[in-house]
């Protein structure tokens, strides 16, 4: 199988793309592994004709969105994610009226159609510094409440107002202080991830996206408890072999486990499902994501 997914990229001239958090089988067909910034940008800059995405929905229509006239396909149609279901368009509307002087930024975990009613998107990886760009003192921040509590902890002039107020990954919200308490006792550091809620944040010694850990687990260093989906401490234990990194057994996001191999390889061959979004939308959404991309370069 693993054979036949590579003839069929060469013939098709396609990519695949895989989050951190896929399964380690479906990782090592990738071309681009990464988080939600990394397989934005890759996605930006790509020639493939046909763009597979292994992830949920929301990083799919992100790749459509920056590619409108390529094919983007997802191999499994149902997998969501619960965190970007938590903000709907109306939401974002309705806050603007009663903030009208706010800045509106989204978390890239958020569908299309909150893109497109945002000011700009932004990454775990860079939600510091694309509120820190923006010249409002207001910002109305969603879905993630907790990655809103941790740019407001580094931003204090500013005033972050969480859009919904719960809205949360309940992977991330899992984690509690029994498992910093369990984690101190082994020893090594604490390394979570900024949709964790605010006590572990705090608890913790170092707060960084996934692409974060990838970057800073380079080198030697001192074992780590990884706070966030337990394929990331895989990922990392691949990357970095004389490393010792833990996982939380149960921290499992079950959208990001539902493509196999066999649906890889079926998504190659009939190029299905593809991601379908109005001109209206992609062009209107591609405005705030690149907005973000702006401010990281």
């Amino acid at each position: 199988m693993e054979a036949e997914i590579r003839a069929l990229k060469a013939r098709k001239n396609a990519v695949v793309m895989a989050h951190n958090y896929q399964p380690l089988e479906i990782q090592a067909l990738a071309d681009v592994v990464g988080d939600s910034l990394e397989l934005a940008v890759k996605a930006k800059e790509t020639g493939a004709d046909l763009i597979v995405v292994c992830g949920v929905q929301f990083m799919a229509e992100t790749a459509k969105i920056l590619n409108p006239e390529r094919k983007v396909v997802i191999p499994v149609l149902d997998a969501g994610c619960p965190l970007a279901d938590f903000l709907t368009p109306d939401m974002i509307r309705e806050a603007r009226e009663r903030h009208p002087d706010a800045a509106v930024v989204i978390y890239a975990n958020s569908t299309a159609e909150s893109k497109a009613l945002a000011d700009i998107v932004c990454t775990s990886a860079n939600a510091v510094k694309v509120v820190a760009s923006l010249p409002n003192e207001t910002i109305l921040f969603g879905p993630d409440s907790n990655l809103a509590a941790y740019v407001q902890r580094e931003l204090p002039y500013k005033t972050i107002i969480p859009l919904p107020p719960g809205g949360h990954c309940y992977v991330h919200t899992g984690f509690t202080l029994a498992d910093v308490e369990a984690a101190r006792r082994k020893g090594g550091m604490i390394v979570c991830h900024p949709e964790c809620h605010p006590e572990i944040q705090e608890q913790s010694d170092m707060i960084a996206s996934t692409g974060g850990m990838v970057r800073g687990a380079a080198g030697e260093g001192e074992p780590w408890a990884v706070f966030t989906e337990r394929e990331m401490a895989s990922r990392l234990r691949v990357l970095y072999p004389g490393r010792v990194f833990y996982e939380k057994p149960d921290a499992i996001c079950g959208d990001m486990k539902k493509i196999s191999l066999a649906d890889l390889r079926r998504a190659l061959e009939r190029e299905e499902h593809e991601v379908i979004l109005s001109r209206d939308v992609m062009d209107r959404a591609r405005l705030t994501i690149e907005r973000m991309l702006a401010v990281g370069a």
